[in-house]
């Protein structure tokens, strides 16, 4: 969705907002007084004895006798990205609802404050103004077609912003779609289209493939499927002047029913999003396709569903993975490492930098660090360390897990090389990683995230919507971390 961007040095005034029915004033703590319609914000907050202080928690919208709506927010100078992110979705809120074909972005303080807060604005915006997928009958929405910026004027027209928000976008979409029209067939479909859009290099391993090159870990849980559409797709950008070679592994279990294992009715709810994490690696691809990064990235999509039926793999079944390891089979609803076993193996015999891992694959890490941040566990210590910080910079909450070699000991198997998890169940995400790490060769340096905040009602951070795109952001800022290593 393009919008057109129209940006203004000066501070606005009353004046010069006079043509918008849709103004955001995003004041610095310094501003006080002397903004726009400064005296229609205090009438409000003295009828509901609040003081100005208090925008700076909830921000505040007021109709103006012109019939026109203008939201105030205060962003201090201390709040981190995700708080401001998350003030600045609130302030807009109001005024996206109203869907309007024309947004005024007012920013004020000094030139550093007034471009922070601009590119924010202008992101939170633009993110929560896309068209998602509707399937209801009435669908009212209307897109944003114009923004404004009064307050400074950028020296560019906020490229990597928007590559950021297509990316997101592509997530959302893909995460949100029912799993009757995002079977593995459809999406491999869909997916081969984006390369052909993009000039990504595609190559697919579908399941007769796997199984001559022995990926029995995946096998396992896509032959419980009828027809086996499961596949691991390959997809590289690989632009001349590459300073970096990183790979980008996502899980993409398009309904997850448990298997055997099955899943109670709440479980199973919304588990056509378990394929989100190959969404965030996807939209990580696009975003920075159109960022034209200095990196290749090689991304590798385990796509495939988990049914129940005659073929499905089942508990105390042992499968022999592509790195020749056994597995003994614990617990049918753990199918995710298994297909990432087996393309962490292949991604890792590309021989990238880094590999980068993105899963929504327990839900110990949401009981960890419930479903407003994720977690992440990596065989490099400095990784982790990298991804809180991409993470800070992002406006994605990351926490970092220990990645600790004495925990093997649990998955240590009577009758196999491992066991694929426990049957008790603690510190399950901690012991996912330290499985999946088995199958990655030649010592890659590699992050594992555990998207457990993917899906959060009520909006988390910059995003509205229950499903957020988590990762993206976070992703790309981890790539730029990594090339800067260069």
């Amino acid at each position: 969705m393009t919008i057109n961007l129209q940006q203004f040095a000066a501070i606005c005034s009353e004046d010069s907002l006079k043509s918008y029915q849709h103004v955001l004033l995003v004041l610095d703590e310094k501003t006080q007084d002397g903004y726009p319609f400064e005296r229609f914000l205090l009438d409000k907050l003295k009828r509901g004895h609040d003081k100005f202080s208090d925008i700076e928690k909830s921000p505040a919208a007021v109709e103006l006798p012109s019939g026109a709506l203008a939201s105030f927010v205060v962003l201090k100078e201390n709040v981190s990205v995700f708080q401001r992110h998350t003030l600045l979705r609130k302030a807009l809120k109001p005024l996206l609802s109203e869907h309007p074909e024309t947004l005024a972005i007012c920013v004020f303080g000094d030139d550093k404050t007034r471009q922070t807060n601009a590119c924010a604005a202008y992101y939170v915006a633009t993110v929560n103004a896309q068209q998602l997928p509707s399937l209801k009958k009435d669908t009212k929405h209307k897109p944003l077609k114009n923004i404004m910026i009064h307050g400074y004027l950028a020296e560019h027209v906020y490229t990597n912003v928007n590559a950021r928000v297509a990316g997101n976008a592509l997530c959302r979409t893909l995460t949100m779609t029912p799993p009757n029209q995002l079977n593995p067939t459809i999406y491999r479909e869909k997916v081969a289209a984006l390369a052909m859009e993009h000039g990504w290099q595609h190559e697919e391993f579908d399941m007769p493939a796997l199984r001559k090159m022995g990926a029995g870990a995946f096998v396992a849980v896509g032959q419980g499927s009828d027809p086996e559409d499961a596949a691991i797709v390959h997809l590289t950008y690989a632009p001349k002047q590459a300073k970096k070679h990183i790979a980008l592994v996502g899980k993409g279990i398009c309904f997850d029913t448990g298997g055997h294992n099955l899943k109670p009715a709440k479980y199973m709810y919304n588990m056509h999003e378990d394929m989100n994490g190959s969404a965030v690696a996807l939209g990580i691809l696009h975003a920075a396709t159109q960022m034209q990064l200095p990196v290749r990235i090689d991304c590798w999509l385990a796509i495939a569903q988990n049914h129940i039926g005659p073929l499905a793999y089942k508990q105390n079944d042992v499968v022999k993975a592509l790195n020749g390891m056994t597995i003994e089979i614990i617990h049918t609803d753990a199918e995710g490492r298994m297909v990432l076993a087996d393309t962490l193996t292949l991604a890792s015999r590309a021989k990238p930098d880094v590999i980068l891992d993105y899963a929504t694959l327990t839900g110990a890490m949401a009981v960890a660090v419930t479903e407003r941040m994720s977690g992440v566990m990596a065989n490099r210590p400095e990784l982790a360390a990298m991804a809180v910080a991409a993470g800070a910079a992002a406006g994605e909450r990351i926490v970092a897990f220990p990645y600790e070699e004495d925990m093997d000991s649990d998955l240590d198997s009577d009758i196999a090389d491992i066991k694929q998890c426990t049957a008790e169940g603690g510190g399950d995400h901690m012991h996912a990683a330290r499985f999946m790490g088995k199958f990655i060769e030649n010592d890659i340096p590699w992050l594992h995230a555990d998207l457990s905040s993917t899906n959060f009602k009520g909006g988390l951070g910059a995003v509205e919507s229950t499903v957020n795109g988590f990762g993206v952001g976070f992703g790309l800022e981890m790539i730029k971390s990594l090339i800067a290593q260069s």
